[in-house]
C-alpha cells in the first residue's frame, strides 16, 4: 500500500510541475536524423550564431536519437566538441531539470540534462542544456568548435 501511495504521490508531483505547453523554442521535428560517426560521435556540420543556443533552457541542444543506452546521446554530442582554440574538453552532468511535455517519453514528460564543460586555460566553466527527447538541427554552440579527429 505504501508503494502505491508513493507512486501516486510522485505522479501527482510530476504532473503538477509540468506545464501543458512547452517553453522550448527550437524543436524541429523535420530536422534530419542524426548520424553517428565511426568514432561514436554525432556528425555535426553547423555552427550556431545564436548566443542562446544550448546556453538557455528554452533553447537546448535537441539530440533525439533512438538508443537504449543511458547518456549515450549526450556523450556522442559532447565528445564531438572542443574548446574555442581546439582544447580538449571535459564535462560533468550537473542535474536534470526543467520538465516539459513530450510525446517521446512514456511519462509524457521530458527533462533537460545540464552539463558543465571545462578545458585548460578556461576562466569560467560553461553550462549547456541538452534535450534527448526532441529533434532539432544540431549545431556547435557559440564559442566552441569541433574536435579534431
Amino acid at each position: 500500500m505504501k508503494k502505491i501511495i508513493s507512486i501516486l504521490s510522485i505522479s501527482i508531483l510530476l504532473s503538477s510541475c509540468i506545464s501543458t505547453r512547452s517553453t522550448l523554442k527550437n524543436v524541429d521535428d523535420s530536422a534530419p536524423d542524426l548520424v553517428v560517426n565511426k568514432d561514436n560521435t554525432f556528425e555535426i556540420r553547423e555552427f550556431s550564431t545564436d548566443k542562446k543556443y544550448g546556453y538557455d533552457k528554452d533553447y537546448p541542444i535537441n539530440i533525439f536519437y533512438k538508443t537504449s543506452a543511458t547518456d549515450a546521446n549526450q556523450e556522442r554530442f559532447l565528445n564531438a566538441l572542443a574548446g574555442p582554440r581546439g582544447e580538449k574538453i571535459t564535462y560533468t552532468k550537473l542535474e536534470s531539470c526543467c520538465p516539459f511535455p513530450t510525446k517521446r517519453s512514456d511519462m509524457g514528460a521530458g527533462f533537460l540534462d545540464v552539463y558543465e564543460l571545462k578545458w585548460e586555460g578556461q576562466t569560467k566553466p560553461i553550462v549547456l542544456y541538452i534535450n534527448i527527447y526532441e529533434k532539432g538541427i544540431v549545431k556547435v554552440p557559440l564559442g566552441l568548435r569541433l574536435r579534431n579527429k
